[in-house]
């Protein structure tokens, strides 16, 4: 028998050079989809908790991803804010590569949220 899967396409490794992100939307949620500097992939929801602002259009270092608006930064991982003003975590979605796909399950969250 064969599980399920929720995992849709998010994108291509090819298009994400790592130490970048890009907006992606998939399965209705607009997603901040990052590459860190070793090359994991990661997706957290679009939006800083702290303002209304993309965190995609944000940079990535030291596995965090920076909120150009009021420089909070949020861990890729967990979703933590690492950084003030924020103080609300934002939601971090699994991932899953098959070969260049990114595939992306927006169906539930690493960190409860």
């Amino acid at each position: 028998m064969t599980a399920e899967t929720s995992f849709q396409t998010a994108g291509t490794l090819s298009s994400l050079a790592p130490g970048t992100a890009r907006r992606v939307v998939v399965g209705g949620l607009a997603l901040a989809l990052a590459r860190d500097s070793e090359g994991t992939v990661h997706a957290l929801a679009d939006r800083c908790s702290h303002d209304d602002v993309s965190l995609s259009e944000g940079e990535i270092s030291r596995g965090r991803i920076e909120c150009w608006g009021h420089g909070s930064e949020f861990d890729l991982v967990t979703g933590r804010p690492a950084q003030l003003p924020a103080i609300d975590p934002v939601a971090v979605y699994p991932v899953q590569i098959d070969g260049d796909a990114i595939l992306v399950d927006t169906s539930r969250t690493l960190n409860g949220l």
